[in-house]
C-alpha cells in the first residue's frame, strides 16, 4: 500500500477549503491541472472516489469526509514536527 503524500494531502484539504479546483490551484500557486492531477492520483492510490465533482463545484463523498479528518491531523502533526525541530537550527 503506497504512503500517503503530503503534497496530495495539502491538495486535497485545499480544495475542500475553497471548493473549487481553480481557487484550489491559485492558493498553492500551482496550476488547476497540478491539482486535478492530484486528487486523481490520490483517489487511485486509495481507489476510493473523494469527491464528487458537479460542474466547478465539488462535493466530498463519505470516504472523503473520513479522508479529511485524518488529513487535517496529519497535517497538523507534520506543522507542529517541523516547528519543534526549528529549535534545533542554529
Amino acid at each position: 500500500m503506497p504512503i500517503l503524500d503530503s503534497r496530495k494531502l495539502l491538495a486535497f484539504v485545499t480544495l475542500v477549503k475553497v471548493g473549487s479546483f481553480t481557487l484550489a490551484a491559485k492558493e498553492l500557486n500551482v496550476t488547476q491541472s497540478a491539482v486535478s492531477h492530484s486528487i486523481k492520483s490520490l483517489e487511485d492510490e486509495l481507489q476510493l472516489r473523494l469527491v464528487d465533482r458537479r460542474g466547478r463545484k465539488i462535493r466530498l463523498t463519505p470516504p472523503g469526509k473520513e479522508l479529511l479528518n485524518h488529513a487535517h491531523r496529519i497535517l497538523n502533526e507534520m506543522q507542529e514536527a517541523r516547528a519543534d525541530l526549528a529549535l534545533y537550527v542554529r
